[in-house]
């Protein structure tokens, strides 16, 4: 189930060819100094590189510009493993950082993160108005280790053209998802599949996705324990075998996708016209519209599989947090504080082209010149929005889905045989 991260998106295609700018993180003997012209040194290393690394530099600045108390030194370094050594240490080499919803739990249990609640509360920090699912991956046992700081939804993106061409109307429900697929679908004899129905970015995403609109559920409702045999996790999956894996053969569906061009390049399948439809974030949207700027697409809400339960969604968050092992605790939540206010929130989150994590930041003008972005916004609002639990057993639990996701997607493996087997797993993983 590996989560396609947004502000990764970019970033860890362009890592390797940025490397040669990114900073490493101090060694903890290389001690920076505390203050700078009498303002205290907060460091922050982000996760971002690139154009997105840009952006939060920018709002960096503004921080900077606007007290004479504290200095924000940014730095890029995003190598996750250097990260959690760093705070491994008994003395910090950073402040804050940036990092996953999902990895919240894990990293609390550890010691390795530092509560926020009191921060939050100097500060007055709004916690009400961000998007409530996203609030849920920040706790762990009653307090709050990290705050979103973008956040990131599914939308069904469509071929106009395509769909005209058929003669049929964007889906409203999985049934018409399904009969929208078989028409848009074009094979020859031998089975090889020239154009699909729906495109699949990232299976475990997309999955986990399903399991939501389907009323499913992939952890207890208080997050205490792993559920993926859930009865709407199996039928998100059948839907998949049935209208996909099974119409054109597991093996032709295989042979097509592995044949496809980049991910969000211009060779993207989506963007080709080589697959009509897909889920996926709001981030499609932004790149379709730098490299794909003739495409005539849409977005539109999933469509819904349950009565009763529309504009189900998944949401998953980029966030921030503050070190246990931080030397300036105090000037660094000031510091997070301000980049949780609307303004600094809603600029970087265009910048990086995501979402903003504050319900009232959704309706901020500045998105509007992103072609098809607004459904995306208008999806924080849905009351139908789920996040998948950020546990102690989390990673591992992310990797057994991941392997029965592809088994499933293979025929290897009936989808009630392939969660059942997670769910045995899953008796056995560490729950706090």
């Amino acid at each position: 189930m590996t989560l396609h991260h947004p502000f990764g998106r970019r970033t860890l295609m362009a890592a390797a060819a940025a490397s040669a700018g990114v900073l490493s993180l101090p060694g903890c003997g290389n001690r920076q100094p505390a203050t700078v012209d009498g303002r205290t040194v907060v460091r922050f290393a982000y996760l971002w590189a690139g154009v997105e690394a840009d952006a939060l530099e920018a709002v960096i600045a503004d921080f900077n510009s606007g007290q004479d108390e504290i200095l924000v030194q940014g730095i890029s370094s995003p190598d996750t493993q250097q990260q959690l050594t760093a705070m491994s240490s008994s003395d910090g080499t950073f402040d804050i950082s940036s990092q996953f919803g999902d990895s919240v739990g894990g990293w609390a249990d550890r010691g390795i993160l530092l509560p926020l609640d009191k921060y939050l509360d100097r500060h007055e920090v709004e916690v009400d108005d961000f998007v409530p699912a996203a609030m849920e991956q920040m706790e762990y046992e009653g307090q709050t280790y990290s705050m979103p700081i973008a956040v990131h939804d599914k939308r069904l993106l469509y071929n106009k053209s395509l769909l005209d061409e058929v003669g049929i109307d964007v889906p409203v429900t999985m049934d018409e998802l399904g009969e929208a697929i078989r028409k848009l679908t074009v094979q020859d004899r031998d089975g090889t599949i020239t154009r699909l129905g729906i495109g699949n970015p990232s299976t475990s995403a997309l999955m986990t996705t399903l399991g939501f609109v389907f009323g499913g559920a992939w952890d207890a409702s208080d997050g205490s324990h792993a559920t993926p045999a859930n009865p709407g996790n199996i039928a998100a999956l059948q839907w998949w075998v049935d209208n996909v894996v099974a119409p054109f053969g597991a093996a032709n569906v295989g042979r097509f996708e592995a044949g496809n061009g980049g991910y969000l390049s211009t060779a993207d399948p989506f963007f080709t016209g080589k697959t009509a439809m897909v889920i996926d974030g709001e981030w499609a949207a932004v790149q379709a519209a730098q490299v794909a700027p003739d495409l005539e697409w849409g977005s539109a809400p999933l469509p819904t599989a349950v009565p009763g339960l529309e504009d189900a969604n998944e949401l998953t968050c980029s966030t921030l947090f503050i070190p246990s092992n931080s030397r300036n605790k105090d000037a660094a939540g000031k510091f997070l504080a301000y980049m949780l206010e609307s303004e600094p929130m809603a600029g970087l989150a265009r910048g990086l082209g995501n979402l903003p994590a504050r319900i009232s930041s959704t309706d901020d003008p500045v998105y509007d010149d992103i072609p098809g972005f607004r459904t995306f916004l208008d999806g924080l609002k849905s009351a139908n929005i789920k996040t998948v639990a950020s546990a102690v057993y989390t990673q591992e639990y992310k990797s057994d889905l991941n392997s029965a996701f592809e088994a499933v997607l293979r025929g290897a493996v009936t989808p009630e045989d392939a969660m059942q087997d997670v769910q045995e797993k899953a008796e056995s993983y560490e729950t706090a």
